[in-house]
């Protein structure tokens, strides 16, 4: 039959170049390119391919299967495991029983191919004892909803019937050794099978070439689609029980409002950087009648579970109610919440479980808004909400299945040697994880390893900063040097065509989703909140704003008029009074500490001839950091730096000042020489007349900002940093 949704994208020409293994990543790259096949880093791939023995030279058969925590969408050849198949599958001679399973696990490094350093993950095992030569197992939606639905077995067998298949069932069980012998009893009890549905998980396919296993797995799953929406085409009353909640037509509007406060919420122990969605099949499941009992649930597949944890937070709240209503509501569902996780942890936990994780949700669903998920990065933030949505597709297509008369199974198919039937929570024919499963998943050892070897994060993940006057100079560099330490970055400029080449240089660092671009006027104060909201918005919140846009008036007759007064004192002082008044509304709605960095100039100590509206504003900006900080103290530290002349990369050295200033200081220069050669013959100049004779760089400054901003200097407030070189006219008196 002709596939419906999914596209079959093998090339013919592209596949006859590779041999096994790059056969393996490219069938794996396929199927993990399109998200309704599997969920970002879910599902695993395998090939067995005779190569021959490093050590004898003799041709043996070599399990390749995707090493523990990749992704099939963009896996390398390199990110396989490889392992003697012979090796694994003897260690059947071994397994004493489920309760041995994880001690399986320490014997696979002792099977490893090659000495490939690759870790494998706990699924090996069951692409190892299966007969076939290429295994793909995926978590598709359609698949899992039949996984999940209290008749599954039934419409399982409905579903060969009418489309040809053997698929076979096996109740729920956690993957590992164990599954990996239920799964080969029952392919040799059933010759000629194609596949198998995993209760409550997920599904296997195979085939004896890379293009036939990739072929059963696109045409298997796009006929699960078809037979899934048959049903939800067919069923008679409303989706999910019908809307019981309207989306408010500002949502958007009150996601933002929300998100620092809920951002404060979920980051009690860990920061989290957070994600917005109102797509509508979000609005359709979380506005309904059935939400909080199948939120409540929780997920069924493990994939998802590890993602959206036990449950979502789902936040009853009249959808009219007012902002500051919302967050009340935010504040006692989020205790409640607490209490429970609590909760389920001591209730399941035994002596040797890992220590309570963080308690608070991953996913929250507010009736009438949306739904906000978290992760330590954006990528997580992202990935999890996308799984939730993964989730929500599952219980449409489970409670579709029932069918007309509904379900009373006495015995769900998901019920097996793991867990009873009476165990497993079923609403509208949606079967989830029985909550010790859940448990056994979520505090696995096995899963604490993984966590383990996670790299250690940086000095300033998990921080979001808005980098005001990021398109050059100072800024450009405070950017840049945020991005390599894991901050997640805002450019702020006027200049919207340097902020996004800023943009591009720190994505090339931390990568595309932890960095955007905002518009910004200092001077006007909706477009200061404009740009917090545009922060709030990609990331959730604020933790350090840091600003270096300023301004030198440097008139061709050196009379600063009286509108070029009140411009540099406007743009110097009030503007950065304005920046921290409304970044301060989001730092105490957060209520995490939080930093400011604003940038002085050793001007503000030095008085000079010609410069007195410059020097007077940067003297005034000094003083505004020691009034902040006393005025935001104790949860906002508000420091500053004093760099001397910054020419390098500065967009208020352009060509005309830095020929004013070396005629000034009657230094010789041909007219010809570039403008970058101009700069360096004033900085040299400048830096001659300090004690390190160093002329002074952005990045100087940008080093000094952010050990001010960085949790180095946590005890540090209201204290302005020189960076000038050592200038003894500046030394503090």
């Amino acid at each position: 039959m002709a596939l419906r949704f999914l596209k079959d994208l093998w090339d013919d020409n592209t596949a006859s170049r590779l041999d096994e293994p790059e056969l393996l990543r490219y069938r794996s790259n396929l199927l993990g390119a399109d998200l309704r096949i599997t969920n970002f880093g879910g599902g695993n791939t395998s090939s067995k391919i005779r190569e021959n023995d490093p050590l004898t030279g003799e041709s043996c058969e070599v399990l390749w299967v995707k090493g523990s925590g990749g992704d099939l969408g963009s896996i390398e050849r390199k990110g396989f495991a490889t392992l003697y198949l012979d090796r694994v599958r003897a260690l059947k001679q071994q397994y004493q029983g489920v309760a041995q399973e994880d001690a399986m696990v320490l014997k696979y490094p002792l099977c490893a191919f090659g000495g490939n350093p690759v870790a494998a993950s706990i699924d090996t095992p069951l692409h190892a004892f299966l007969p076939f030569a290429h295994v793909d197992h995926l978590h598709p939606d359609w698949g899992i909803a039949m996984a999940a639905a209290a008749n599954g077995r039934a419409k399982m067998e409905e579903f060969n019937a009418k489309f040809g298949h053997r698929l076979v069932w096996l109740p729920w069980q956690r993957p590992g050794f164990e599954l990996a012998m239920m799964m080969l009893q029952v392919v040799e009890a059933n010759p000629g099978c194609n596949g198998i549905v995993l209760g409550g998980h997920g599904l296997f396919t195979w085939g004896e070439t890379q293009r036939e296993s990739y072929l059963n797995t696109i045409t298997i799953i796009d006929q699960l689609g078809q037979f899934v929406q048959a049903h939800e085409e067919s069923r008679r009353g409303p989706v999910f029980g019908g809307a019981v909640v309207q989306p408010r037509a500002d949502r958007r509007d009150r996601a933002l409002d929300a998100m620092p406060h809920l951002r404060g919420l979920v980051s009690g122990k860990k920061r989290l950087i957070g994600s917005f969605t109102d797509l509508p099949e979000v609005q359709e499941f979380i506005n309904s009648r059935d939400a909080k009992a199948l939120s409540h649930l929780g997920t069924s597949c493990p994939d998802h579970f590890i993602r959206t944890k036990i449950r979502p937070l789902f936040v009853e709240v009249d959808g009219e109610a007012a902002p500051d209503a919302v967050k009340t509501a935010l504040d006692r569902a989020m205790e409640n919440y607490r209490k429970e996780y609590a909760g389920y942890y001591q209730k399941h936990a035994l002596q040797d479980s890992p220590a309570m994780r963080d308690p608070n949700p991953t996913v929250v669903l507010i009736p009438g808004i949306g739904m906000f998920s978290f992760g330590k990065n954006k990528t997580e933030s992202r990935i999890t909400g996308e799984f939730y949505r993964n989730a929500i597709q599952v219980m449409k297509g489970a409670t579709a299945l029932a069918g007309e008369g509904g379900v009373a199974a006495a015995e769900l198919p998901q019920a097996g040697p793991a867990a009873r039937s009476e165990e497993f929570p079923v609403h509208a024919n949606y079967v989830a994880l029985p909550a010790a499963e859940a448990f056994r998943i979520e505090y696995w050892a096995l899963e604490e390893a993984k966590i383990r070897r996670q790299p250690p994060e940086k000095e300033l993940s998990r921080q979001i900063a808005l980098i005001v006057g990021g398109a050059s100079g100072i800024g450009r560099a405070v950017a840049l040097l945020a991005s390599e330490r894991g901050a997640h970055v805002v450019i702020a400029d006027r200049d919207r065509e340097g902020a996004e080449e800023t943009a591009r240089q720190a994505q090339a660092i931390v990568g595309r989703e932890a960095v955007t671009v905002a518009a910004i006027d200092i001077r006007n104060r909706e477009s200061i909140r404009a740009a917090i909201r545009e922060t709030i918005a990609a990331f959730g919140g604020l933790d350090i704003l840091v600003n270096t846009a300023a301004i030198f008036p440097a008139p061709p007759d050196g009379v600063v008029s009286d509108a070029m007064w009140g411009t540099t004192l406007e743009l110097n002082v009030t503007a950065n009074f304005l920046l921290v008044e409304e970044a301060a509304k989001i730092f105490a709605g957060q209520e995490l500490e939080s930093s400011v960095v604003l940038t002085s100039s050793a001007n503000a100590v030095v008085p000079k001839r010609g410069s007195e509206a410059y020097d007077v504003s940067k003297a005034a900006l000094s003083h505004l950091v020691r009034e902040l900080a006393v005025s935001l103290s104790p949860g906002v530290r508000v420091n500053g730096i004093h760099p001397a002349t910054v020419v390098k990369g500065s967009t208020m050295f352009p060509r005309d000042r830095v020929i004013a200033s070396l005629t000034k200081y009657k230094l010789e220069f041909r007219p010809e020489s570039t403008d970058e050669e101009l700069r360096t013959q004033l900085a040299e100049f400048y830096a001659c007349r300090t004690l390190t004779h160093q002329p002074i760089e952005p990045d100087d400054c940008a080093q000094a900002i952010l050990f001010l901003a960085g949790p180095k200097a946590r005890c540090t407030s209201g204290h302005l940093i020189p960076v000038d070189g050592g200038l003894p006219e500046a030394f503090l008196r």
